[in-house]
């Protein structure tokens, strides 16, 4: 479904991506783990139209898409929800996700997209006229995740999903991620909380320093002693880590 292909991607004299590679089949979750600085949030951008690389390509079911404007990748089903969510406070919790349904296939059909949204989220559907800015940092979060589904995406891009997030809430957000995978949508997942990421994946890649420094399924990256190490903050192999 998605190649990502020998791409570079600089910030001006700032090189950020090395020559990075990864694909993602339909039907996936794939999770992107590193520290900060290691260019998931480059990757997501390059993905999403908006950090166009220098060099590589980017193709989606074999058509470069690495040369299309944001607005034309959207219309292809690549959403991004972005790190911090970027929601717009000020407006209401509809408001929010009636902007999600930009591409035209989407405003098509957003009236059964917002029902199946609010089937996932009844809180949004309680607070639908409340403004998202007041909204708990879990709530906001969940109506992030609103506002691309109604966008009909095919391919998911999260960038750091659990970020400032209690526990509890972190679970429950992984759960809908479960939830909309089931339903058909391919998701890449960029995120640091290591641990619940590779427990949902299928796949997934590390990232440090630009570079894809390894890969693996989800269970093997939990395995593996480099991972727990730098990841996991456990020092040993699995049979002898204490609860």
């Amino acid at each position: 479904m998605l190649k990502i292909d020998d791409i570079y991607v600089a910030y001006d004299d700032l090189q950020a991506l090395w020559g990075v590679s990864l694909e993602v089949e339909a039907g996936e979750i794939v999770v992107l783990i590193g520290p900060n600085g290691a260019g998931k949030s480059t990757l997501m951008r390059a993905i999403a139209g908006l950090q166009p690389p220098s060099r590589g390509r980017i193709l989606l079911d074999g058509a470069t898409i690495h040369q299309l404007p944001a607005h034309s990748v959207v219309e292809r089903g690549v959403v991004l929800i972005p790190e911090g969510r970027r929601l717009f406070g000020g407006m209401t919790v509809l408001e929010n996700l009636q902007l999600g349904a930009y591409a035209t296939k989407a405003r098509d059909v957003h009236v059964e997209t917002l029902r199946r949204v609010f089937e996932i989220f009844p809180i949004l559907e309680e607070r639908r006229g409340q403004a998202a800015g007041t909204l708990s940092g879990g709530q906001q979060q969940m109506l992030a995740i609103g506002r691309a589904l109604m966008g009909l995406p095919r391919l998911l891009l999260l960038d750091e999903p659990s970020l400032g997030l209690a526990p509890l809430v972190v679970r429950d957000i992984f759960e809908v991620l479960r939830e909309i995978n089931k339903d058909g949508v391919t998701l890449l997942l960029a995120e640091q909380n290591a641990r619940m990421a590779l427990g949902v994946a299928q796949r997934a890649y590390i990232l440090e320093q630009g570079r894809v420094a390894g890969q693996g399924t989800g269970q093997e990256m939990l395995q593996s002693d480099h991972i727990r190490r730098a990841y996991l903050g456990q020092l040993g192999p699995i049979e002898e880590a204490k609860p």
